[in-house]
């Protein structure tokens, strides 16, 4: 297994995405996409390479992958490096993922 480091931007977006799920529809909800979102973070840790590149080739970041969290229209958005995964953002699909991912990947 593959250690995964989030950087703070990420861990920052699991917990809003988590506190948005909770206002939106309950407690239920909320936990449901947390454990989502854990859970696919364990999916980058154990393949790292099984993220699709597409979004990250598209906005001209070639080494950025995306994993999605099942069942939520959002995903998290990592480098494969030698030693680790360098978790970089949690996005919603809504969101300008152009300009919020050219800034992450300068970070």
């Amino acid at each position: 297994m593959t250690p995964t480091l989030l950087r703070p931007l990420a861990e920052a977006d699991l917990v809003e995405r988590t506190h948005y799920y909770r206002r939106e529809g309950g407690d239920s909800l909320g936990e449901r996409f947390f454990d989502a979102a854990i859970t696919a973070l364990g999916a980058i840790g154990r393949m790292p390479g099984a993220g699709s590149p597409r979004v990250g080739e598209l906005c001209g970041i070639p080494s950025l992958r995306v994993r999605r969290v099942v069942g939520f229209p959002c995903g998290w958005f990592y480098f494969v490096t030698q030693d680790h995964v360098d978790v970089v953002r949690l996005l919603a699909d809504a969101q300008d993922l152009p300009t919020i991912l050219a800034d992450s990947a300068d970070e």
